[in-house]
């Protein structure tokens, strides 16, 4: 088999577009019917709408947890009702690799170690496993299927994977079968 990886030289919000449209091409090629992305105001809920329009495919917009708000990254319940009218799901939970109890107590936690290595591909890639484990452990994937897991950097998206999803406890059973895009 043989697959295109889009990579772009910068990562952040500028990717976003071009991440969707890999993803809506995997979409269409491979019989998918679930995308998970990260989303934390709506802004790549909003462009995988109108990219994903003609596809079928559920959306699930992740938001990031609602311990930061005082830092203002969390979604507004008019931007969540925004999303919601338009049919994507919206899920706002404890994160499924860091934010966590763990965090607080120790610096050690095999769960830094797993975040840190997923880094090693960028921020993006940590981040599209960790939305994925988030959906899954609220019910939100369906398990039997696999699905398209999108994240960034900081804002929009740049990072795209096919994934078999797993729960956050039976974490070794997640596969990335494929990269689609990601920063260089």
């Amino acid at each position: 088999m043989e697959n295109r990886i889009l990579y772009f030289e910068q990562p952040g919000k500028a990717n976003t577009e071009a991440v969707l449209g890999i993803a809506a091409e995997r979409v269409k090629a491979l019989g998918i019917t679930q995308v998970v992305l990260a989303s934390n105001h709506g802004y790549t809920a909003e462009i995988a709408r109108r990219i994903f329009a003609d596809t079928g495919v559920k959306i699930i917009a992740v938001t990031i947890s609602a311990a930061y708000s005082p830092e203002g990254w969390t979604m507004s319940a008019k931007e969540r009702q925004a999303l919601e009218a338009k049919d994507i799901t919206v899920l706002t939970c404890l994160h499924g690799l860091t934010g966590s109890v763990n965090d607080a107590l120790s610096d050690s936690a095999p769960a830094k170690t797993v975040c840190a290595t997923y880094y090693t591909f960028g921020q993006g890639m940590k981040v599209a496993v960790e939305v994925a484990l988030m959906a899954a452990d609220a019910g939100l994937l369906d398990m039997d299927k696999e699905a398209i897991a999108i994240a960034g950097s900081s804002e929009g998206a740049d990072t795209a994977i096919v994934i078999t999803p797993a729960y956050a406890r039976n974490f070794p059973q997640l596969r990335i079968h494929e990269i689609l895009a990601k920063p260089r």
